[in-house]
């Protein structure tokens, strides 16, 4: 699947999840690339290895161990991380000692192509091995073997009882759900993370009050389907209850929930909750029922209409963004309209708009022949992103004269004499600054102005 517009959670590489801390050892550098899963991850590595003594890199070129973290969702993101890879040989000819290391569902998903397109590699680490990263590190120093290889999937492994190394800001990220059963016939996430598994409630509470004491203002628990969570007899609506009663944490979002696993109970517990952001991320991928049954999606078409309208009833300033592929096999022009006919009637905030692209190991790499034309799939692509940037551009307008709570994140990138930042709704917001500090992490009225398709422009009420 091809990007159109950047995840907001994504990372694309040049972050590194070692803490400046621990024993004098080994120092690593820990790059990650995909979405905030993988990010997750990072700092769970980052808490493993510094358990073990070993330090942050601040740069590439002064480090004795570079993991890779990957993704491989999206044919784009693995092309990044081979150029990537390409790139850091140097460092490899430069220090022979150095270990190179690619970790997450990449190296579960071409381990084989990995050890093919860059046999300098030495060690490929799946998602569900990383309590094992330590020893691991240390054979590929001493061992002639090259590359080790473990990508092993373990149904219960859940990385309970560790504590993350924690990206410094205001926002944290917990995975409450590892691994995936729905078998979409697109995805290839149940092949690289495994089945569906739950985090014990404790530990995902504990890591929630040690976020909040530590000065974390707003929570994103994760899972592939989240909602779908349960753990003996807790649901997720119980677990979202629990988080929002802690002081402290300002905001508590979620992502990404799964249509069919909506219950009345957890959009009760939305509404009833302040702390808990109006905002939904809602896949639908299709607006066919024809297409959704070939991509082993479990709802149809009616259904989704009547849970957005369910979801508009109980919480109506609901915001919701999805993701939609078009050109998926077998995909019509009738089907494609049903699909511009959702969009129409949805409304969604923003959505993240994809081409199919074939995935192996996938149910439709195997067995659905991708017969739509590459130049069809760009037309329909762009006719559906212009249809979607201008419902994002009359949302967004019409919050023009309200104000807005916003979250500071910092300082405009554009320009330094302006700050931003999100609404509840996760709508990014930019604003000049006052003649008194804001800070990150603080609440501040915003009178907004004017707007883009994807930006509130305001001023501090």
């Amino acid at each position: 699947m091809n990007e159109t517009q950047q995840d907001p959670y994504a990372n694309n590489g040049d972050v590194n999840a070692m803490p400046n801390v621990g024993r004098p050892g080994k120092r690593v550098f820990i790059e990650t690339y995909g979405c905030q899963m993988n990010l997750a991850d990072s700092e769970l590595m980052g808490g493993i290895l510094s358990q073990e003594g070993y330090t942050a890199a601040q740069s590439l070129e002064e480090s004795d161990v570079i993991l890779i973290n990957t993704c491989a969702v999206r044919e784009k993101a693995e092309e990044r991380v081979f150029g990537r890879l390409s790139h850091l040989l140097r460092l490899k000819n430069e220090n022979p000692e150095l270990i190179l290391g690619v970790t997450g569902c990449m190296a579960n998903h071409l381990k084989e192509s990995i050890t093919k397109r860059a046999p300098y590699v030495d060690l490929v680490v799946g998602p569900d091995a990383y309590r094992r990263l330590p020893g691991l590190l240390v054979d590929a120093q001493n061992e002639e073997v090259d590359p080790l290889i473990d990508v092993k999937l373990d149904k219960r492994e859940v990385y309970d009882g560790l504590k993350p190394v924690r990206t410094p800001g205001i926002s944290a990220w917990i995975s409450v759900q590892r691994g995936c059963d729905k078998f979409c016939t697109f995805c290839v996430v149940p092949f690289t993370r495994g089945r569906e598994r739950g985090v014990p409630p404790e530990d995902i509470l504990a890591q929630c009050h040690d976020i909040a004491e530590r000065g974390y203002k707003e929570v994103t628990l994760l899972g592939q389907t989240v909602n779908s969570y349960v753990w003996e007899d807790w649901d997720f609506a119980d677990l979202l209850a629990a988080i929002a009663k802690i002081d402290g944490l300002d905001r508590i979002r979620f992502t990404s929930p799964y249509p069919t696993d909506f219950k009345t109970k957890l959009l009760e517990t939305m509404a009833e909750y302040d702390n808990i952001c109006n905002y939904l991320h809602l896949p639908a991928q299709s607006g066919s029922d024809d297409v959704l049954e070939r991509m082993k999606r479990m709802y149809t078409r009616q259904q989704f209409d009547d849970l957005v309208g369910e979801i508009r009833t109980i919480v109506p300033d609901m915001a919701m963004s999805t993701d939609i592929i078009v050109g998926f096999p077998g995909e019509t022009d009738e089907d494609y309209e049903k699909t511009l006919d959702l969009m129409r009637k949805t409304r969604f905030d923003f959505g993240y708009l994809f081409k199919y692209s074939e995935r192996s190991l996938t149910a439709a790499a195997r067995g659905i022949p991708d017969d739509i034309p590459e130049e069809v799939k760009v037309e329909r692509l762009s006719k559906l992103i212009a249809l979607q940037e201008d419902i994002s551009r009359e949302i967004f307008q019409g919050r023009v004269g309200t104000t807005q709570q916003v979250m500071v994140i910092g300082d405009s990138r554009r320009d330094d004499t302006q700050l931003c930042g999100r609404t509840d709704d996760f709508k990014m917001t930019v604003f000049d600054k006052p003649d008194y500090e804001l800070k990150p992490g603080d609440l501040v009225d915003v009178v907004v102005e004017t707007a883009t398709s994807h930006t509130l422009i305001g001023r501090v009420a």
